[in-house]
């Protein structure tokens, strides 16, 4: 007798780094956007991600059925300012020329739920910039790799270069703290997902 076929995560998202994390990490899992508008507010960045986190999630939850769903957020800290995608090449240049040579945080939210319970979780990396110069900033923000990304940049791309340093756990800066996610499914579900 085969063992019953393992539930897919729905992933509340339209974003392509967080359908690669899954699959990376081996992770069954459908995709479907969020019907929610995201929007920051609050000066507590931890329970804003959270709460789009949880948006996202129970945004699906009509279409979901017994499948676990899975909504994250994710931004960029400084200094206790929240910096979201940029708005323009103005804009992105501002944000990378802000970060430049200074220590930020990757803060994201993760919320799991079923019909039967709800989780959320965050947390946190710290990225450390090296002191960029005008022309680096200038070459980053024509390559326009900054699009539909918070802070500006994608560190699993050309942003590797700007970044010195990074203490946390790094798929966390590329959009799915992955660490949190596999702790949490563990718990929840052990072995269902081959972790636990």
């Amino acid at each position: 007798m085969s063992a019953p076929p393992t539930p897919p995560l729905l992933l509340a998202s339209r974003s392509p780094q967080r359908r690669a994390i899954l699959e990376l990490l081996g992770l069954p899992f459908e995709a479907v956007v969020p019907r929610y508008e995201e929007v920051l507010s609050g000066a507590d960045p931890v329970a804003a991600v959270e709460r789009l986190a949880q948006g996202k999630a129970r945004s699906v939850v009509g279409v979901a059925g017994e499948r676990p769903v899975l909504g994250v957020d994710t931004e960029v800290v400084l200094e206790g300012r929240v910096y979201g995608k940029p708005a323009d090449a103005a804009d992105a240049e501002t944000m990378l020329d802000q970060l430049s040579g200074k220590t930020h945080e990757v803060v994201s939210g993760l919320c799991l739920l079923t019909p039967g319970w709800e989780e959320l979780k965050h947390a946190v990396t710290r990225v450390s910039f090296r002191a960029l110069t005008p022309r680096e900033l200038g070459f980053y923000v024509a390559s326009e790799e900054w699009r539909e990304r918070a802070g500006g940049y994608a560190i699993q791309g050309l942003g590797a270069a700007l970044v010195e340093r990074i203490e946390g756990d790094y798929l966390n800066v590329v959009g799915l703290p992955a660490a949190l996610l596999v702790g949490l499914l563990a718990e929840r579900f052990p072995g269902t997902y081959g972790y636990g």
